[in-house]
């Protein structure tokens, strides 16, 4: 099925320097704010870079998912229920918010992490399910190579690859050319 580009939506630094330093976080976003209702059931789009001592300490979420995929780097979580782990350059995080979740999401190490998050919007009936985490490895995502493009699918269905990993029915693919 292809599809008509109706707009473009430049990404914003959310800092003054668009760079990571002395421990701020760097983060550019395209979709949140609400400037782009039609973009329903996303609500943030972020691209963020950022190390030590910078990171997000104790912050609650409710009522959504997010999507976290690590581009560089390693990123340390853990949340108030004692889940914790350690995602790696080409891990992903599936988390869903739910009634409500207090997590954090630091660097581990000193490398600087380099990360993709999406926010997604639940649906009504889905907003108070219980908390809960899906780690994918980047071993384990599914991946296919048709005539020099490869599409590794994380959510969703595309190129004869089926993953399901949401409450929330999208499609996500890193895809190189």
């Amino acid at each position: 099925m292809l599809r008509t580009v109706e707009k473009l939506i430049e990404a914003k630094d959310q800092n003054a320097s668009g760079k990571a330093k002395n421990g701020q976080a760097m983060f550019r976003s395209s979709i949140g704010g609400g400037k782009c209702r039609f973009v329903d059931p996303f609500l943030v789009l972020h691209e963020g870079r950022f190390a030590q001592p910078s990171g997000f300490p104790d912050h609650a979420h409710r009522g959504f998912e997010t999507i976290t995929y690590v581009l560089e780097g390693e990123l340390s979580h853990e949340d108030f229920t004692g889940g914790k782990g350690i995602l790696h350059a080409g891990d992903l995080q599936w988390m869903t918010a739910g009634r409500g979740v207090m997590h954090s999401e630091v660097p581990h190490g000193k490398k600087e992490v380099h990360l993709i998050q999406i926010w997604v919007n639940l649906q009504a009936e889905n907003k108070m399910i219980p908390p809960r985490y899906q780690d994918q490895r980047s071993k384990d995502i599914p991946a296919t190579t048709i005539e020099g493009v490869t599409v590794r699918v994380m959510a969703g269905e595309s190129m004869g690859l089926e993953v399901r990993y949401v409450s929330t029915d999208v499609t996500l693919n890193d895809t190189k050319i």
